[in-house]
């Protein structure tokens, strides 16, 4: 009864904080809020009894991205209109280009793992018995090191094309800071 108490709890403070989020005023008063609700489903991940997760979800998400959306807030001036400029070296079709060539990748890594778990399926398993994750019936039973072993082995391509995104919106917000390139 108590932990139901806990997560009702939880879940309604989550999706107020969530509201906050994107009703508020302020950019730095939404970061803050979106800071607490990540510490929020923390604390959730905990009471679930995942605390490898909730302490992933407290370094990477309320530590590292929240720090990301500041350094935008904080050096994006959103207080001053949208400047109209027209640079003589721009090429309006390059956006267009690599738009294309990114769904290009996602297209190929989708039809890549989809071939690649119809083999591991044709041939019992993409689990081999002697892999130190072979016990591990899936993500939520694994520890630390089985974990890490699946996060660098299956699921590598993700955790780069996420890490490429970050790194993405770190130079899009440094460009959008630098008045003059």
């Amino acid at each position: 009864m108590a932990e139901a108490i806990v997560f009702w709890t939880l879940a309604v403070l989550i999706l107020g904080l969530g509201i906050a989020v994107i009703s508020a005023r302020s950019a730095v008063h939404s970061v803050l809020f979106l800071v607490v609700n990540f510490l929020l489903v923390a604390v959730l991940y905990v009471t679930l009894n995942a605390e490898f997760v909730a302490v992933i979800q407290v370094l990477v998400y309320a530590g590292g991205i929240v720090v990301l959306y500041l350094f935008v807030v904080m050096l994006v001036n959103l207080k001053k209109a949208p400047e109209r400029y027209a640079d003589p070296r721009r090429v309006p079709w390059t956006g267009t280009l690599l738009a294309g060539a990114v769904l290009a990748e996602v297209i190929a890594i989708g039809v890549y793992s989809t071939v690649s778990s119809d083999g591991a399926a044709a041939t019992g398993g993409g689990l081999g018995a002697d892999t130190p994750f072979s016990d591990c019936g899936s993500l939520v039973s694994c520890n630390t090191e089985q974990l890490g072993w699946v996060l660098y082995t299956s699921y590598l391509i993700p955790f780069e094309l996420a890490s490429m995104l970050l790194l993405v919106a770190m130079i899009g917000a440094i460009v959008l800071a630098k008045r003059h390139l």
